[in-house]
């Protein structure tokens, strides 16, 4: 199995919308793709209520259940799509990618 994790601080302002706004439409935006790839084993997005400057935004956690599988998630048409709106409000983004049992 593998778990992908990514990351990100957002833009305090972005496609017109607020820092606090942009999450709420990465989230909802994220949470949709569950429905249209079937390579997403589980999903978690997170929003972060850690006050550390250390700290970022939000967090993906997905698991899939081979490399492969993540390629085909991540070239997956829908996960372009919110994929391309994230790029526009994140600041920063950081991801790992890893194999557990």
């Amino acid at each position: 199995m593998i778990k992908h994790v990514v990351m990100w601080k957002l833009s305090d302002q972005a496609e017109g919308n607020s820092k606090a706004a942009n999450m709420g439409l990465v989230k909802e935006k994220l949470l949709g793709l569950k429905q249209f790839i079937s390579e997403i084993e589980s999903m978690e997005v997170g929003v972060n209520i850690n006050g550390s400057e250390a700290a970022f935004d939000m967090v993906l956690i997905t698991t899939h259940v081979d490399l492969e599988a993540l390629a085909r998630y991540i070239n997956h048409p829908a996960h372009m799509e919110a994929a391309a709106f994230i790029g526009k409000v994140v600041s920063e983004r950081k991801v790992v990618d890893f194999e557990y049992a």
